[in-house]
């Protein structure tokens, strides 16, 4: 089982069976959507999630509808109608992200160019925890 929820607590979830997918998304609607240059999201179906607390939903597109926390903003999910019995959840938001990492990339013809070598930037190991 995944657990998980926001970072203020008001928001959880617990998932059930193994995730269907598991992605870090380059799209513009999930970049505008968080302030971030990737998402890593997993897939679950949605009868395997349980929701405690009040998401806020937020039709991001005329097929997608985003959850998040009304009180500290996490976003928790992302729900395509084309996709029946599906629903993606932020891997930030598990209680253990190691526990589900991303295995692709997708939208990556989306991803800024810079995101492609992020991964050789120097680690600032100077800089104190928040």
């Amino acid at each position: 089982m995944l657990t998980g929820g926001c970072h203020c607590g008001s928001v959880r979830y617990e998932a059930d069976g193994a995730p269907v997918e598991r992605a870090l998304c380059h799209c513009d609607l999930c970049r505008r959507t968080t302030g971030a240059p990737a998402v890593a999201w997993f897939t679950v179906r949605e009868s395997d999630l349980r929701l405690t607390g009040e998401p806020v939903r937020h039709a991001s597109s005329d097929h997608a509808e985003r959850s998040f926390c009304g009180r500290c903003g996490t976003q928790i999910t992302f729900r395509d109608a084309a996709y029946e019995d599906r629903i993606d959840v932020t891997t930030g938001s598990l209680d253990d992200p190691e526990a589900c990492p991303p295995v692709e990339q997708i939208w990556v013809r989306s991803r800024p160019a810079w995101m492609a070598t992020a991964h050789a930037l120097p680690d600032d190991l100077e800089r104190r925890p928040r």
